[in-house]
């Protein structure tokens, strides 16, 4: 019977960092994951692939409608969604090969199949060769598989999740999205630039629900422009798939309203924690209402010895946010103070413009009683994105109306994925707006945006 003094049950962004942190503290580390493919959904049907789509969409439409603009004319454009696809892959391959060799370099033992607590420290592994495991430790890091919606039966082809919309192998010609959350809009942005008609069905009356309210207005905005239609507070009952071949067609009904056709549908609405299978009450490891694990602040279970992170225990189903709780417990585990502070974990929308925030939104501080002011900068004053040619967005900071500490910052505009960095930094050491304001950005770079966005809150953005 192997023994190892930490057995992580999965390999996604939680289970492989967790695991990598934990080999380097020199704990002897086993992860069991029933894929042949290290990395876990956001390596291999999330996070990477969708990216990847996301860069060569991009890059399609404006060859196509931008780059003249430029002074590059760019005639005759085609789209090759066969090469497209391949070039996804290679980079998924890339990102899996990655973590594989990481295992190796950081000695890693890796068990092919699926993980069952015993009790006792032990884990059961189910696969193609049935083994038990021990270890000290125990981590559930199982992820989270996309979310179903009553009524609405996928069928991997006319209906899908994200995982399907990954890898259509022809443009759709039109494409109905449940849920204006980030999945979404991500996909949805995809196959609308290269040439499907998308429409978005919202339950809620507005895109990017527990984002900030005025920057999800200002990316609605822009999404219209680029051709995505919406339909926002409206509630889907059910879907109905009918015809054959090129003439199959799907009707979602809406409560109270005309049913929408399209070719293809695409279920986003949300995802929940993959829990199941795992022997979690035998071991006695408890469940919150949501389904998910319930942990105390240091990753503990009830079980003695098992310990839970990422998308299966409470918090944002962000890769990142489990990365850090990886990285937290096996600091915890080796004697540390590892921490992760949820309310500091950037959310990201990688659409055009993208869509990143951090802390609390104006509406959250107004429902806490929070005094705050604010400032907004738009990326049209700023030099280096007209020189892009990039002027959609603002940035918004908000601070503390007496003690000037940035409560939240929210920006919609070109790379907001990399400039949320700086915000979260800054919060993370409690920095004011001053503090901000007067850090020395370098000229022209659109970070500037944010440090005017910082001097607005006292009223002396200099460009504008």
């Amino acid at each position: 019977m192997p023994e190892h003094d930490i057995v992580i049950l999965g390999a996604g962004p939680g289970g492989y960092v967790a695991a990598l942190r934990g080999a380097q503290l020199g704990f002897d580390v086993a992860v069991v994951e029933k894929e042949a493919a290290l990395g876990g959904t956001c390596v291999r049907v999330g996070c990477i692939p969708s990216k990847a789509l996301l860069e060569s969409s991009e890059r399609y439409l404006e060859a196509r409608e931008q780059l003249a603009e430029h002074g590059v004319v760019a005639k005759d454009v085609e789209l090759d969604l066969a090469a497209m696809q391949a070039r996804k892959a290679r980079v998924v391959k890339q990102n899996t090969d990655g973590v594989g060799y990481l295992f190796d370099k950081n000695k890693i033992t890796r068990y092919r199949g699926t993980g069952e607590l015993l009790g006792g420290g032990r884990v059961a592994v189910h696969g193609d060769e049935e083994q038990e495991l021990t270890a000290r430790h125990i981590v559930l890091a199982t992820g989270s598989v996309p979310a179903a919606l009553k009524g609405v039966e996928v069928d991997g082809s006319a209906v899908v999740t994200s995982t399907e919309a990954l890898d259509f192998e022809a443009v759709p010609d039109s494409l109905v999205v449940i849920g204006a959350g980030a999945i979404g809009l991500e996909l949805g942005s995809v196959w609308s630039r290269l040439g499907a008609e998308v429409t978005v069905l919202e339950y809620f009356d507005r895109i990017l629900p527990g984002m900030d309210l005025e920057t999800a207005k200002e990316a609605l905005k822009a999404l219209k422009r680029q051709g995505l239609a919406f339909q926002l507070g409206v509630r889907v009952t059910g879907a109905a798939v009918s015809g054959k071949g090129k003439s199959r067609r799907v009707r979602v009904d809406l409560e109270g309203g005309e049913p929408v056709e399209a070719e293809k549908v695409l279920v986003a609405v949300g995802r929940r924690p993959v829990t199941s299978g795992l022997g979690l009450e035998a071991a006695g490891v408890e469940l919150d209402d949501h389904g998910r694990v319930r942990v105390d602040a240091g990753f503990r279970t009830r079980a003695e010895g098992v310990y839970a992170i990422g998308d299966v225990i409470a918090g944002p189903m962000l890769a990142h946010k489990a990365e850090e709780d990886g990285v937290a417990l096996m600091e915890r585990l080796a004697g540390g103070a590892g921490h992760v502070d949820y309310d500091l974990v950037p959310a990201i929308v990688y659409t055009d413009p993208e869509v990143a925030s951090v802390g609390r939104s104006e509406e959250r501080l107004a429902d806490d009683g929070v005094p705050y002011r604010k400032g907004v900068f738009p990326f049209t004053a700023n030099g280096r994105a007209r020189a892009m040619g990039r002027t959609e967005g603002r940035v918004k900071v908000l601070a503390h109306a007496e003690t000037d500490r940035i409560l939240g910052v929210h920006i919609v505009g070109a790379r907001a994925g990399d400039l949320i960095a700086e915000a979260v930094a800054a919060m993370t050491y409690g920095a004011s707006a001053e503090d901000l304001a007067r850090t020395v950005h370098a000229h022209p770079t659109l970070s500037e945006i944010v440090r005017e966005a910082a001097l607005a809150v006292d009223g002396r953005a200099l460009h504008v």
